[in-house]
């Protein structure tokens, strides 16, 4: 197993062989979340839907996605340079695509139904994603249980609308 961030023949956080894939995927990341933010926007729509009392206040989810994606990111570049062609880092991919794919099937489809089944094979990819990185880098793997966290409050939320609409 490795570790870059632990401390061995000087702070090999700083080495540029695993520092440049971070920020290669934090930016990938980002970017994918940035774009699909853009293109999928809520609107008129998400507006007129009756949503629960927990809902978060709209102004939450910018911070916490940007935050999210910066941690999706390092995990990504934390497997990428040690395990490029792993299950893990396949698992990583699929779990962007299927963040985009839900933005696009609840907002600019209009779907939570659909929504609902993307967001369980997110859920299924991050998890997937946590075991196999796990036995490469550990950090990676905890440093997606934020991000499996509000997954899954997304899908109770995603849910209840379902129900309530």
């Amino acid at each position: 197993m490795t570790n870059a961030l632990t401390p061995g023949n000087g702070f090999q956080f700083m080495n540029p062989r695993i520092i440049l894939p971070i920020i290669f995927f934090v930016l990938l990341s980002e970017i994918v979340g940035a774009v699909t933010g853009f293109l999928f926007r809520p609107g008129e729509w998400y507006d007129s839907i009756v949503k629960p009392s927990f809902n978060p206040p709209d102004w939450i989810f910018g911070p916490v996605w940007t935050t999210l994606f910066v941690l999706i990111g390092i995990a990504g570049g934390l497997i990428w340079r040690p395990a490029p062609q792993s299950t893990a880092m396949q698992l990583w991919y699929a779990q962007l695509a299927l963040n985009a794919l839900w933005t696009c099937a609840f907002f600019y489809m209009q779907s939570p139904l659909l929504a609902i089944f993307v967001i369980i094979g997110l859920i299924a990819a991050i998890v997937g994603f946590m075991r196999s990185a796990r036995l490469i880098n550990r950090m990676a793997s905890w440093l997606f249980a934020p991000y499996l966290a509000w997954i899954g409050f997304a899908a109770i939320l995603n849910a209840t609308i379902v129900y309530l609409n």
